[in-house]
């Protein structure tokens, strides 16, 4: 899940820190860095771009990944489009601000997708960085209902939209909200000063 990387209209908590520019940079960055790792041919890496038409067309993301429009409404909606318009089979879906994900973490979400219906990783804050189903039946009428983002309770209330799905949890993950969240991940660019992160941003 990825939105285009402009200055206001992407990761807006982290500019009360960084600025628009820098947080933009941060986003643009940290994701690239992130497709590159996770890369590999056990699965498929597909991204759900918004906005729509611009992330269909956007020349950031890499032009050999396959995109699908996240569509309107809220985060539980747009998953839910997403979830329910990739082939059959096991899928998982993350964001693109959870620096420390590796390939080993997205192998053990598959895995557990072998013995569990879902599968959730947590994130310190009460949310979580992943959320995956194994998709042998349809997701669910009550997926990502009554969900309170953005909040403590966002992972509770998502288990509990799951319903009687079993349930597995991997390795808890920070995703990077804000900029006291920074000190618990690696820089894209280790050791670009601040200034220049902001000069590169904005050519």
């Amino acid at each position: 899940m990825v939105k285009e990387p402009r200055p206001g209209r992407v990761k807006t908590r982290l500019a009360r820190g960084l600025g628009p520019i820098g947080a933009a940079w941060w986003f643009r960055h940290q994701t690239a860095a992130l497709l590159r790792r996770l890369e590999d041919p056990r699965w498929r890496l597909t991204l759900a771009v918004a906005p729509d038409a611009e992330g269909l067309a956007s020349r950031v993301w890499p032009a050999h990944l396959p995109r699908r429009a996240q569509g309107r409404g809220d985060l539980g909606q747009r998953m839910g489009r997403v979830l329910r318009s990739l082939p059959p089979g096991p899928a998982v879906i993350i964001g693109g601000d959870i620096p420390g994900i590796t390939r080993a973490h997205v192998a053990r979400a598959f895995a557990a997708l072998g013995t569990h219906h879902a599968v959730i990783g947590p994130a310190p804050d009460g949310g979580y960085w992943l959320i995956g189903l194994r998709r042998t039946a349809a997701p669910p009428a009550t997926l990502f209902q009554a969900v309170r983002w953005s909040s403590p309770q966002a992972r509770a209330d998502t288990e509990a939209s799951l319903g009687d799905l079993t349930i597995a949890h991997v390795d808890s993950l920070h995703d990077v909200d804000t900029v006291e969240d920074l000190p618990h991940a690696p820089r894209p660019a280790p050791g670009l000063p601040a200034r220049r992160q902001r000069r590169a941003c904005a050519r």
